[in-house]
């Protein structure tokens, strides 16, 4: 129950800045409840199937979604999630997964302030904005590559990579960025389905676990959702970037107590 309602509160702080608040889910459930890195990667991952439905389908509905990049990138991402599952669990010890995660949550969080203190980097808008060629036969091996090295990053560390995908949307694909938005919570959930599947067939999926944040996040996300409009800018700015830095801080910080 302490579980449920520690969720409850994440979503509504999540649902309100908008952020993912995947890697603080693994925080709080490694360094207040004490559960296994593993298993925490892995609930972390199984909860975000959940969690993207919606967004995914909003996006749809706002035309939001590039489905032949989406698609294919996902497709290739589903792979590269099960192999990166397999490599945590197999190769990480819980320390180094920790360690690990925490890093890439510290790196997320500076790439979301670099994008939105500086958001007209030549970076986020490669060529101009011009429509991309995607009947080249160059289309396919970028976007295999893209999904496979995002679902691996995904797939290891548990977080949903949310930002690195867009990026890459950005980059290899020029996608105007509402599309790389939309389309990047369309590559999410294959990514999440099959990340977290590995981790579950390797036993690191507590279900009851798994149910009490994935409805104390839903919950939560839903109500913060709603006052979402009345926030400062500044302050949803701020959020977006401590979210998962102030998470991959404490990780690394308290990695000895």
């Amino acid at each position: 129950m302490i579980v449920f309602l520690t969720m409850l509160g994440m979503g509504l702080v999540i649902g309100f800045v908008g952020a993912g608040g995947a890697g603080a889910v693994i925080a709080v459930l490694t360094l207040v409840f004490e559960i296994p890195t593993h298993t925490a990667v892995g609930t972390s991952l199984a909860a975000m199937i959940f969690t993207t439905i919606s967004g995914a389908l909003s996006h749809f509905r706002e035309g939001n979604i590039n489905f032949k990049v989406g698609l294919t990138v996902g497709a290739a991402g589903f792979v590269g999630a099960f192999i990166g599952s397999k490599i945590a669990t197999t190769f990480l010890s819980g320390s180094n997964l920790r360690l690990c995660t925490a890093s890439m949550l510290i790196a997320s969080a500076i790439l979301v302030y670099v994008r939105l203190t500086w958001p007209d980097l030549a970076i986020f808008h490669p060529r101009g904005g011009k429509a991309p060629d995607l009947s080249g036969a160059k289309f396919w091996p970028l976007a295999i590559m893209a999904g496979i090295g995002n679902g691996l990053l995904s797939g290891t560390f548990g977080f949903g990579a949310a930002q690195f995908i867009q990026l890459t949307l950005l980059m290899l694909f020029a996608l105007p960025l509402f599309q790389s938005v939309g389309t990047t919570m369309l590559i999410i959930l294959p990514i999440a389905v099959s990340g977290g599947l590995g981790y579950l067939l390797s036993g690191f999926l507590d279900i009851v676990l798994f149910i009490q944040v994935l409805l104390g996040l839903m919950i939560g996300a839903y109500i913060g959702a709603k006052f979402t409009r009345h926030a400062p800018r500044p302050l949803l700015k701020a959020a977006m970037v401590l979210m998962p830095g102030i998470a991959g801080a404490l990780m690394i910080i308290l990695k000895g107590f």
